[in-house]
């Protein structure tokens, strides 16, 4: 190690106490984590590319410094989901700090794996207060039943209004308007479910129609709209 003449000139002066460092909450344990394996804990980061085109959610489960699952979510972007594929096979395995300092190929999963590792590197994980953390498989619970990805596809312009495309409950099929032509409602086919019945055997027909809900004051509106047709 080479020190400035400035720094060789200088006197040695004792080091006062080191208490290390400040203790986080990691899996209902306060840890000083001093290395790389004392890092556990699930959570997610949020990405975006450099010209905003599309985003990333990223959620890793680490356990004793190991990312040993991995779920990338990918919008708006064709390109960033062929890389979400590579980064899925890429992250799981390695340390917390090598998939910081790996290249996942899209900006907007690098920039969810910087957001993460802020998170878990300050003890602000989901898990910080969980005993044990969250078995592998947990990220799969994200994704709920169908094990499809929660999207929302809103569209409207001044002139003609607002269009529901696909909420939380699946794809919007049509929406109800009320007198004033307001939506107080809408009808959705669960995709994940009926691609779950229809990988099972079911009749395609018979799966869609079983998979056909209603939310808000759907039944009895003033009219129904298919919102992207009319």
């Amino acid at each position: 190690m080479e020190y400035t003449v400035e720094v060789q000139h200088m006197c040695k002066i004792a080091k006062g106490p080191n208490h290390g460092p400040s203790p986080i909450p990691q899996e209902g344990k306060w840890v000083k984590s001093t290395k790389i394996e004392d890092i556990s804990g699930l959570t997610h980061g949020v990405g975006w590319c450099a010209p905003q085109q599309g985003a990333c959610k990223l959620t890793l489960n680490v356990k004793n410094g190991i990312i040993e699952e991995a779920l990338v979510e990918t919008l708006g972007c064709s390109g960033m989901t062929h890389s979400a594929a590579m980064a899925a096979e890429i992250l799981t395995g390695k340390t917390i700090l090598e998939a910081l300092n790996t290249d996942l190929v899209c900006d907007a999963i690098n920039t969810a794996m910087r957001e993460l590792f802020l998170q878990i590197a300050y003890g602000r994980t989901q898990t910080a207060f969980s005993e044990n953390g969250l078995p592998i498989g947990a990220g799969l619970e994200d994704l709920g039943k169908g094990l499809r990805s929660q999207i929302g596809t809103m569209y409207s312009t001044q002139k003609k209004g607002v269009r529901y495309l696909e909420m939380a409950e699946g794809y919007v099929i049509d929406v109800a308007l009320d007198k004033d032509n307001e939506i107080i409602g809408y009808r959705f086919v669960n995709l994940g479910k009926m691609m779950d019945q229809i990988r099972g055997g079911a009749d395609p027909k018979e799966a869609y129609e079983k998979c056909i809900g209603t939310y808000g004051r759907y039944d009895g509106a003033a009219k129904y709209v298919d919102p992207r047709k009319e």
